[in-house]
């Protein structure tokens, strides 16, 4: 029996191949929860690079690396004190290099992490602007400004910092009196620079080539869419405290000014060989705005964070990548998909909570808990649909072998800043954050040689360590495998997407991507899929093929009877 062709609506045609990275898969490593290689607890460089044998294998085609320069560590490693070096708790320099050379030896590109839009409060430009004093040079590189009222007492507008707490903190001027104001949007140990300065724009500029130069396939931009503020820093109509970054909007976020500063640095990278490419973290809505930072002479390719954030819901779902793909072909940009990382909640954690999906600023033991084994089925599914779509994906570390958030991580041990500057209120990311487990029975489950481990690990990832689930059928690693090595064989990557009718209901959703064949049942009565097709992946029992029938929370994937 041949397969019939069903009624579908097109999206998406195909692309012609094009650059590695419109089709790619990588793999965000969070260096310090990694792999540990010196026994300290904190995972490092060379311990990430004695695990790159792992991504090879798991099938990836590039890794990117969370920030590993020197930081006095009050956001973990997003507070940078210098662009061109490594931190002695990742190692050093040559560490870097190595890291780099084994990736590429394994055919994996590298991305590294930078952050732009502020610098820790230990950077030597940061020391200089505090004793130079007002309306100095050195300040001229951040956002320092008088403050309001008498004497200057208030803040100069009423923004307030995404980890909660006011935006402004007062400085003493060298000769002991209170001074001038200056603007963070994050942490007070994380001023932001001021990006109408021509110095910061030839400093970045440099440290692109550094890296570049030391052979790094790219970069990630820490907060794409902050680095330009309104003229005069207009007051918000409101301030709140609220941390959610779906909700950056504002004087502060997505100004028409940061799309001069991708188009001088996409100069830069385009001057180098090999298709360097920047992936930007824009948490900008609408889509139509965030296509923008991906238009042809831009960045390469930003975070859809309206799929991650998406219920799991089939509507929403397929409202999210069909007004996607729209928009992102609107500029010749591919889509780059994401599901979880080191900033969000686990998917496989928000899947099992009462409303699936939700999205808050972590979850603590005296919080409602997550069904572990719904949210397993549903993150597993959810996989299956995210790596059948064109475009790209980014995988955050773990969630291959179907890592949980640490939802009861004791609060002694939290090191986010958001847990202290909302007063405690929000539990922050520590619980994404969590050390890897590589052999369910070594000591911190392999993460280090030592058994320590910078954040305690759940009991549940005894079950869920590699070593556990590698060639074992039906494990969420070996699903993950199987999915990767089909989206490569059926060049799913630059594929197309059309919807199949009559398999889009309330609770299911089907796409056709070239011959590949996607259903996924997020919850209803069983679908079937139609006759003609054969089913070789399943998201309910991973390498299994055959069986027509899609239960609740499940993802197929099928090809053409030949």
């Amino acid at each position: 029996m041949t397969a019939t062709s069903p009624a579908t609506t097109l999206v998406h045609p195909a692309s012609p191949a094009g650059p590695w990275w419109r089709d790619a898969v990588v793999y965000q490593v969070y260096p310090r929860s990694f792999a540990d290689g010196d026994g300290d607890g904190i995972g490092d460089l060379p311990g990430a690079t004695t695990r790159l044998g792992h991504l090879a294998e798991l099938g990836v085609d590039a890794v990117w690396v969370s920030p590993f320069y020197p930081s006095p560590q009050h956001d973990a490693g997003y507070d940078v004190a210098d662009y061109r070096d490594v931190d002695p708790m990742f190692g050093v320099l040559a560490d870097a290099d190595a890291f780099v050379a084994e990736a590429h030896r394994y055919g994996l590109r590298v991305f590294v992490d930078l952050v732009p839009n502020h610098t820790s409060s230990e950077h030597a430009w940061f020391r200089a602007a505090l004793t130079a004093g007002p309306r100095s040079a050195e300040r001229d590189r951040y956002l320092f400004r008088d403050g309001r009222g008498p004497a200057g007492a208030q803040p100069p507008n009423n923004w307030r910092s995404t980890f909660g707490g006011p935006a402004w903190t007062r400085v003493t001027e060298p000769d002991g009196t209170p001074g001038q104001w200056y603007l963070h949007l994050f942490d007070e140990t994380q001023p932001d620079l001021d990006w109408t300065n021509p110095q910061v724009r030839a400093e970045f500029e440099a440290v692109l080539r550094f890296w570049l130069d030391r052979g790094v396939d790219g970069f990630r931009i820490d907060v794409a869419h902050g680095m330009v503020k309104a003229p005069g820093l207009p007051d918000l109509p409101e301030a709140s405290d609220d941390t959610d970054p779906r909700h950056h909007q504002g004087p502060m976020w997505d100004q028409d000014g940061v799309h001069e500063i991708y188009r001088s640095w996409r100069a830069v990278l385009d001057s180098y060989d090999g298709d360097r490419a920047m992936v930007a973290e824009a948490w900008v809505t609408p889509l139509s705005r965030l296509a923008r930072y991906v238009r042809p002479d831009e960045v390469h390719q930003s975070f859809n964070f309206a799929f991650l954030t998406s219920r799991w819901d089939a509507a929403e779902l397929r409202t999210v990548v069909t007004e996607s793909l729209t928009a992102m072909d609107t500029v010749g940009a591919t889509t780059t998909w994401v599901l979880s990382n080191h900033d969000v909640v686990r998917h496989a954690t928000r899947l099992g909570m009462a409303d699936p999906g939700s999205f808050g600023s972590g979850i603590g033991a005296d919080d409602p808990q997550p069904d572990l084994e719904l949210g397993l089925r549903r993150a597993r599914a959810a996989a299956l649909i995210m790596l059948g779509l064109p475009g790209s994906a980014y995988l955050y570390q773990g969630e291959e072998l179907g890592l949980p958030e640490h939802t009861t991580l004791d609060d002694t041990e939290r090191q986010d800043p958001v847990w202290e500057r909302t007063g405690h209120t929000q539990k922050g990311r520590d619980g994404c954050r969590v050390p890897l487990p590589w052999e369910a029975d070594a000591p911190a489950y392999g993460f280090s040689p030592t058994g320590a481990s910078w954040l305690t690990q759940p009991a549940v990832f005894a079950e869920r360590a590699l070593d556990r689930q590698r060639g074992v059928a039906g494990s969420t690693y070996e699903l993950y495998r199987a999915a990767l090595a089909r989206r490569r064989e059926l060049a799913v990557g630059s594929g197309s997407l059309a919807w199949v009718e009559d398999l889009c209901g309330a609770t299911s959703m089907a796409y056709l991507n070239r011959d590949l064949l996607v259903v996924a049942n997020l919850g209803g009565e069983p679908v079937q899929v139609p006759d003609g097709y054969r089913v070789i992946l399943r998201s309910d029992t991973a390498g299994a093929s055959g069986g027509s029938e899609v239960p609740a929370d499940t993802t197929v994937w099928a090809v053409p009877l030949t």
